[in-house]
């Protein structure tokens, strides 16, 4: 497992990412985004030449990434971890309030 702030990624096999799943948009600066930050604006994003962000098209927010050789995972306030070849699935970090869970405000 892989982790960078609120964003974690799991390894999983490639089986596992849904049949649904198709690219995710990206910002409209390109990048294929993990997480944006809500206290911040800063994002998560993951870059890499034969990287695929995945999005589940039956819920959008369930995330999966396809990497061939390696990728980067990116962020303006925290260091640059590398991502080795794999499928992962995208988990946000969340907490608990009263009553619910909501994503870690980053």
């Amino acid at each position: 497992m892989y982790r960078q702030g609120d964003v974690l990624l799991v390894p999983v096999p490639a089986a596992e990412v849904p049949a649904t799943a198709v690219p995710a948009p990206r910002d409209r600066a390109g990048r294929m985004v993990l997480a944006r930050g809500e206290a911040t604006g800063h994002a998560h994003v993951i870059v890499g030449p034969d990287t695929l962000l995945l999005a589940d098209r039956d819920d959008i927010d369930r995330l999966f990434v396809r990497i061939i050789t390696k990728a980067r995972v990116v962020h303006e306030e925290h260091g640059t971890i590398t991502i080795p070849a794999g499928s992962y699935r995208i988990v946000r970090q969340r907490e608990y309030v009263p009553g619910a869970f909501r994503y870690v405000a980053d």
